[in-house]
């Protein structure tokens, strides 16, 4: 069959844009080895600066070594950043004139370079504000927003490339009426690379998330397949170019769903060059940053020991769901509070010796009223320092008092007693008891700080709580809410040590109350994804904890598989975040239509109410139901050949608990199908058919999925439901069903 040649590589610039390619490839190659050399001179220089360190004036060295290091940094950071992008310098260009000014073609790309000498940019940030003309603008008259300040200007025309290895292989101009081939392509492409390649194809209303103001926080519902997640990344990577010279990327933390979510995503923040953010879950986080080490329940062996009841034999005083409320931080808050006052009753006089120092009402005071703001235990490390300054103050008042007196003393002993013995006696006398006195006060004066200090004991935070959680007489006074029967259940439920999720906000939220949380883990930026699985008070904890707002949350309430304990609206979200800007995304990008509709025939009957989802004008195979009264490995296999035959590279099968991925995984593997069972700790490497129990596979996405139901099928319950349409809307361009019918999967 002969082969045609690509429409682009017919355009009339074609061989134009070929040389442009080179030029630009060549110039990185120029500045590459400039760097390398630079690289080489700064470690010499480095090298020399600390073989003079040794000399006895050593400032210059000293400052020589931290200019070459600052140096040695940016010119890795440049060499390492080139690299990364010279295969693919760029992605689309611009026709662009800014009023008043020449027209220009402005390539955009990744990274930004300019010429050394005529400081021309030859590659032009994806993050600059320029770089959105391309993003938000439409042909003609455009305006853009640079650091608050308005601009005008008229793009004449947007095109875009196809680079793969350094070579150009396709151009396409893009106008008003074209439609975006570029994102229908990387729609078509494997999922295995999409995530890395969506800055070329970031759309309008993904792109006014991604830029939205910085200094607020942001709280975005998005469907299934809506690009959450990949808007949250390029999020962090636009905020660290807007704001990089004034803020540390270390303090800037994204929290995932689990390990395997991390290693998901992995690839792509290095590839936007983010690199030194702290990547965790809230259970790691809470763990580092209290220093507190836990043995934690399996939050999803709840989920499936829910999946194994019937909905109706839950208690109705559902102590997980509390432990995510608001009404568990205010009885948290009576708990910090009767601590505080039982410190504050503790609180006496300040002497040294028998001279009051400080008073202990005003001390009181303070603790009470003037540091309230403080967590109490650095309140306290305050006070000390309050007193020590006092001391320090009134010791020598103290000692200039006591020496007057003293002289005093002996002066009068001198003139007043004639009888010389009993004058040598009362003279001796006062010195000796001056030359004891003195020596002590000021010894004391040293030490009276700690010691007083002392009646105040540090507290284990895990020990603060396990009391709270297991003392009657406690309880009965710090949640009046509840009744006799729900206090007893509560009891009951924690007389073994068992440690939950669902702990984690208390005990983050009391360490930030009663210890304060260390510079190291205050994080100033937080990127929540997957938000719908946190409780209120998960978030609250944090923002207290941190003393900020600054959260950028993505979620989608209708994959919420945890809602029996976490969020099932956005309206209390909002009113603990009131400066956030909330933003809703209904358009899917991940699924073909014909997936989507049998993924919004579940969304219909799901209790929150949430409109259909809008897939992209994508079409593919209309989803396949094959009848199978058991499990055959045989069956799934064929399936598994056939997607292998047609190309599909990640394949999934996806069952909705983890005990029949486990079980069947092991089947197929004795049938010598060569399957991988995702774990929260897997990598996502290799091309095997990988086996996933449902909850794992939210913020996954794979070329085709094989969805199959035998010994536990889908019930029309909440978590069925939202289970089921995460499986559903898993598949980028195919989708099978396995079961004894459709009325399994919700479908008949």
């Amino acid at each position: 069959m002969e082969e045609t040649t690509p429409a682009g590589q017919q355009h009339p610039e074609f061989q134009k844009e070929v040389d442009r390619l080179e030029y630009t490839k060549n110039y990185m190659d120029e500045i590459l080895h400039e760097s390398q050399a630079g690289i080489k001179a700064a470690q010499e220089k480095i090298r020399q600066s600390m073989a003079n360190v040794e000399y006895i004036d050593s400032s210059d060295s000293f400052i020589n070594i931290l200019t070459n290091s600052r140096f040695f940094e940016l010119a890795q950071n440049q060499k390492e950043g080139l690299e990364a992008v010279k295969k693919k310098p760029y992605f689309a260009r611009i026709h662009f004139q800014r009023t008043g000014e020449q027209e220009e073609l402005l390539y955009i790309g990744k990274i930004s370079l300019f010429h050394r000498e005529t400081f021309e940019p030859i590659i032009v940030d994806w993050r600059s504000p320029v770089a959105n003309v391309y993003y938000d603008g439409r042909l003609g008259e455009i305006t853009y927003d640079v650091r608050g300040e308005e601009y005008s200007g008229h793009l004449f025309a947007k095109r875009q490339y196809k680079i793969e290895e350094g070579t150009l292989l396709d151009i396409r101009d893009v106008d008003l009426t074209t439609n975006d081939e570029l994102l229908q392509e990387a729609l078509a492409g494997k999922a295995d690379v999409r995530l890395t390649e969506i800055v070329a194809t970031i759309q309008k209303e993904q792109n006014e998330i991604i830029r939205a103001h910085l200094r607020q926080p942001i709280l975005v519902q998005g469907a299934a397949g809506s690009g959450k997640t990949t808007i949250a990344l390029h999020r962090i990577s636009y905020f660290l170019y807007t704001m990089g010279e004034h803020f540390n990327a270390e303090q800037l933390m994204i929290i995932a769903p689990n390990n395997l979510f991390i290693e998901y995503i992995g690839e792509v923040l290095p590839e936007l060059g983010v690199e030194r953010i702290c990547q965790t879950t809230y259970a790691d986080y809470v763990q580092k940053a209290t220093g507190i080490k836990l043995k934690l329940q399996n939050p999803n062996e709840l989920l499936e020991q829910i999946l194994n009841e019937e909905a109706s034999s839950n208690p109705k005083f559902n102590i997980t769901k509390i432990k995510g409320s608001l009404l568990y931080k205010e009885i948290l808050d009576r708990y910090v509070k009767m601590h505080e006052h039982q410190l504050a009753e503790l609180f006496e006089d300040v002497y040294i010796e028998k001279y009051r120092i400080m008073l202990g009402s005003h001390l009181k005071k303070l603790f009470l009223i003037e540091f309230a703001y403080m967590p109490i235990e650095k309140r306290l490390e305050r006070i000390k320092k309050v007193i020590q300054t006092e001391v320090k103050r009134k010791s020598k008042a103290v000692l200039t008092s006591l020496n007057s007196r003293y002289e005093e003393y002996i002066g009068k002993a001198l003139d007043g007693i004639r009888d010389a013995d009993k004058r040598r006696e009362t003279v001796t006398k006062f010195i000796d008891e001056r030359d004891e006195r003195i020596p002590k006060i000021k010894a004391e004066s040293k030490s009276v700080a700690t010691t007083y200090m002392k009646r105040f004991e540090k507290v284990k935070i895990k020990s603060v709580y396990r009391t709270f959680l297991t003392d009657r007489m406690m309880l009965r006074e710090l949640a009046p809410e509840w009744t006799f029967e729900e206090q007893e259940l509560f009891l009951q439920a924690h007389s073994k040590e068992k440690w939950t999720v669902e702990d984690l906000a208390a005990l983050f939220y009391l360490h930030a109350r009663i210890k304060g949380v260390a510079d190291k883990w205050k994080m100033r930026v937080v990127f929540v994804d997957e938000v719908q699985d946190y409780s209120l008070f998960q978030l609250v904890a944090l923002k207290i904890g941190l003393e900020t707002d600054m959260f950028t949350m993505v979620g989608d309430l209708a994959q919420g598989i945890h809602s029996y304990r976490s969020l099932t609206e956005w309206e209390s979200v909002l009113e603990q975040f009131p400066r956030a800007n909330y933003f809703t995304l209904q358009k899917s990008y991940r699924t073909t239509i014909e997936i989507m509709e049998v993924a919004n025939k579940i969304l219909t009957k799901m209790d929150e109410q949430l409109p259909l989802v809008e897939p992209v004008v994508r079409h593919g195979n209309e989803p396949t139901f094959i009848q199978s009264e058991e499990f055959n490995p045989k069956v799934i296999n064929d399936i598994y050949s056939t997607l292998k035959a047609k190309g599909h590279q990640s394949i999934a099968l996806i069952f909705k608990s983890s005990s029949e991925a486990t079980d069947y995984a092991k089947k197929l593997g004795e049938f010598n199908v060569e399957v991988e069972l995702l774990t929260e700790n897997s990598e996502l490497a290799g091309s095997k058919l990988l086996v996933v129990p449902s909850h794992l596979a939210k913020g996954l996405e794979f070329d085709a999925v094989i969805i199959a139901a035998f010994d536990t099928p889908y019930y029309d319950t909440v978590i069925d439901r939202k289970l089921l349409y995460v499986a559903l809307t898993r598949a980028m361009h195919e989708l099978y069903l396995v079961g004894p019918n459709k009325s399994v999967f919700l479908l008949e």
